[in-house]
């Protein structure tokens, strides 16, 4: 027998000595029989590639254990929360804008029985789902009538799909975007069967510009709001009134995609300017559409409102059907819209919320968090970015507790990641950065202890 074949002889022994998946079995009493034979497999096979590259074989205990971590991992739910200390308010990968206490309880009234979701409780028979919201949309916004689809996306897909396809829409080549997920202008107009027209110039394009474009083919112009970038200097677009003036002058429709769906001045909060829905629609736009999720501070939906004889329309189209929204969502955004109509979105919509709390307070939370990592935390000015592609670039100032690890600012991160519930900070300049005005008050001890535990784990204490 040569050495290779003595070395394969030994690592068939040493593999025999491997045990069974019944012996592992035994470790995962009450689990579900199939979860807990694929965690057994898995384990097995990671540990005949462990012997067959040299290793020696794991004992029994140590296999049983992770056999049931494994097990208990496949059921464990994927999404959790998160406390947000990012420092971005709207951020998308960790869903948006969270929701009002309103909005919370609304969800948990309409999740645990039944609801009047398409059932008209006075006549006794089937109703609608899209009624529940449309009388707040329209009060909300001062649009004659509204419908919401499962998002923004889907409305301006559903819009073009019912008003354009086969028919031309003209677009200003500096709205022609790419926005999150690769979602384009240009693709979504292909695929709902309208032919984009573009007009004017990367930044500067001007009413004469939509004017000449617009032909017997012309179904509408739309105007697509830079929402997550900007274009600043040399440049030019008209308002939206200018071009609500020109779309009623030439029978065409005015669409406009505003994207964040914001309802009040965010002057009001330190912020420059975003174009509300409400400008909009005085404006001029036969449709207006947004986001549920962004600076409305609601569920992730879709909202059109505009004129009453084009959202009809909408209603009635199967695409209405295949976009709809569930009881969950109308419960969500209608306890959201009533914060607005009485006036409490300030003090309710945790979005206002945190954009308006007071900057002592936010400075006297992170310096508690810092405290919590000893001599390697700190303090530092920063600012509170929008996010969830609203406000680009624009921010309320803040204070931030710093954190500068000895292991290393990633390595920290990832700590504070693995917490319950995970804490999700930024990285900056080698520092960990919280910043408490994503936070909620409430959970500023979970913070706490996760710091203070992270330094701790690192023997930074």
């Amino acid at each position: 027998m040569d050495e290779e074949q003595y070395n394969a002889a030994v690592k068939d022994e040493a593999l025999r000595g491997l045990p069974s998946v019944d012996a592992l079995l035994t470790a995962m009493d009450g689990l579900p029989h199939a979860v807990a034979v694929d965690a057994a497999r898995a384990v097995l096979d990671r540990a005949r590639a462990g012997v067959r590259a040299g290793s020696a074989v794991p004992p029994l205990e140590e296999l049983k254990s992770e056999a049931l971590t494994v097990a208990e991992g496949a059921l464990a739910p994927s999404l959790v929360r998160v406390v947000n200390a990012s420092g971005v308010v709207l951020q998308t990968n960790l869903g948006r804008a969270p929701l009002s206490e309103r909005a919370l309880r609304a969800l948990r009234e309409a999740g645990r029985g039944y609801t009047n979701l398409e059932f008209d409780l006075t006549r006794g028979e089937r109703g609608s789902r899209h009624e529940h919201v449309r009388g707040l949309l329209a009060r909300t916004t001062g649009a004659e009538d509204g419908l919401v689809v499962n998002n923004n996306a889907a409305a301006l897909f559903m819009v073009l799909t019912v008003f354009a396809s086969g028919r031309e829409v003209v677009v200003s080549r500096g709205q022609a975007v790419e926005i999150g997920g690769g979602f384009r202008i240009p693709d979504v107009l292909r695929e709902s069967g309208a032919r984009l027209v573009e007009v004017g110039t990367t930044n500067r394009t001007y009413v004469r510009d939509y004017a000449a474009a617009i032909g017997t083919e012309t179904a509408a112009l739309l105007r697509v709001h830079r929402s997550n970038f900007r274009v600043t200097g040399f440049v030019t677009e008209p308002s939206v009134g200018e071009l609500g003036a020109l779309a009623h002058e030439r029978g065409v429709l005015l669409v406009d995609d505003l994207g964040s769906g914001c309802l009040v001045a965010t002057e009001r909060f330190g912020l420059e300017h975003e174009p509300t829905v409400q400008e909009s629609v005085a404006a001029g736009a036969s449709l207006a559409l947004f986001s549920g999720d962004k600076l409305l501070g609601g569920p992730q939906c879709g909202a059109i409102v505009g004129r009453a004889d084009l959202v009809a329309r909408l209603r009635a189209h199967p695409l209405a059907r295949a976009l709809r929204v569930d009881k969950l969502t109308i419960a969500a955004l209608t306890a959201t819209l009533l914060a607005y109509a009485e006036g409490h979105e300030a003090e309710e919509v945790p979005v206002w919320r945190m954009l308006a709390a007071p900057l002592p307070g936010v400075r006297r939370r992170a310096r508690r968090w810092a405290q919590a990592a000893g001599d390697r935390g700190g303090l530092v000015r920063a600012l509170t970015m929008v996010g969830g592609g609203s406000l680009p670039g624009s921010g309320v100032p803040t204070w931030c507790a710093t954190i500068v690890p000895r292991g290393g600012a990633e390595a920290a991160a990832r700590l504070l990641r693995e917490a319950a519930p995970p804490i999700v900070g930024r990285v900056e300049r080698g520092r960990v950065l919280l910043d408490p005005r994503t936070v909620e008050p409430r959970d500023d001890g979970l913070v706490a202890a996760a710091v203070r535990a992270m330094t701790e784990s690192n023997g930074e204490r």
